[in-house]
């Protein structure tokens, strides 16, 4: 008879492609897990994983079975979410990693909020710029930027339309004029972002399907997304940024969206989490109301002119 125990472990195995990692997280030694999978191939008659000293990869047949074991786990797990009590689902403690700037200027008030709906919950929010792993971070969710190209993780869409934009406070237009065209921005100081020490100074746009780069340069630069949006503010320069970073302020007035005809970099943000497991009440109730005020942001996103 198969073990969910063993049935779990493999699943998490394929997807760290270590057994070290797996015994990691689930809080046991490597050889339990080992034994595991050991257990699981002689109760199926197939070999799951092809091993070596330094390498663990599924084998064909192991590809072949991975998507059936996902989905019984997957089934056990809703049926117990909804045998689950109400009352008992919204408390214990929930880590979240947000990108600084979304973190600080959008999403506060909604933790805040979350929190005060549910009082036996505590939150631990991490706010950086820095890429999450979920997998090996002490982290229970992630809200991310980019596309979600990665099979290993559950992704939950939460503003799929955003996107970069220019921006600038209207004290530095008022000094410098404001630019017509992508090639006057050549002219601008502008304020990049560093990540991993690499210097983001080249800009994508798309007009009416036509991609376009633009290198740019400036005299500050910042690894911390939000100095770069309160250089922004203080009139500093232009700067390419999330819609979802910089809305309160265009709406406000502190900011002035530029060049509003060209279409930048797409960047849909998604709450990630390592497994189906980790998409419990809370979570799907904290989706919901990060999606919401993201949502009430993406509303004020200006329709590309043409």
């Amino acid at each position: 008879m198969l073990r969910l125990e063993d049935l779990a472990l493999f699943v998490r195995a394929a997807a760290l492609n270590s057994f070290s990692d797996t015994a990691r997280e689930a809080g046991l030694q490597p050889a339990q897990v080992s034994t595991a999978i050991k257990r699981l191939e002689q109760n199926l008659n197939i070999r799951l994983f092809a091993r070596s000293t330094r390498s663990l990869r599924l084998t064909p047949e192991g590809e072949a079975w991975l998507p059936y074991a996902q989905q019984v786990l997957q089934t056990l797990d809703a049926g117990y979410e909804q045998i689950q009590p109400p009352s008992d689902e919204v408390r214990g403690t929930l880590q979240i990693a947000v990108p600084s700037d979304l973190g600080r200027n959008l999403l506060l008030d909604v933790f805040q909020q979350f929190r005060s709906t549910y009082p036996a919950l505590s939150l631990k929010l991490l706010f950086s710029d820095r890429i999450t792993d979920v997998f090996k971070d002490p982290v229970d969710v992630a809200f991310r930027y980019g596309n979600n190209d990665d099979a290993s993780y559950i992704a939950l869409p939460v503003a799929p339309e955003n996107r970069r934009v220019l921006v600038a406070s209207p004290a530095y237009l008022a000094r410098y004029g404001e630019p017509q065209t992508l090639a006057d921005l050549a002219q601008h100081n502008a304020l990049t972002f560093v990540l991993r020490g690499r210097v983001h100074n080249s800009w994508s746009f798309s007009l009416r399907g036509k991609m376009q780069q633009v290198a740019v340069k400036g005299s500050m630069m910042s690894d911390d997304a939000e100095v770069i949006h309160r250089l922004a503010v203080k009139g500093e320069g232009i700067t390419y940024k999330s819609w979802l970073d910089v809305s309160d302020d265009v709406q406000a007035g502190r900011l002035k969206l530029l060049l509003p005809q060209y279409e930048g970099d797409r960047i849909p943000l998604n709450l990630i989490c390592p497994h189906r497991k980790q998409l419990s009440t809370t979570v799907r109730l904290l989706h919901e109301a990060v999606k919401a005020r993201c949502e009430n942001a993406m509303r004020t996103l200006p329709a590309i002119e043409t």
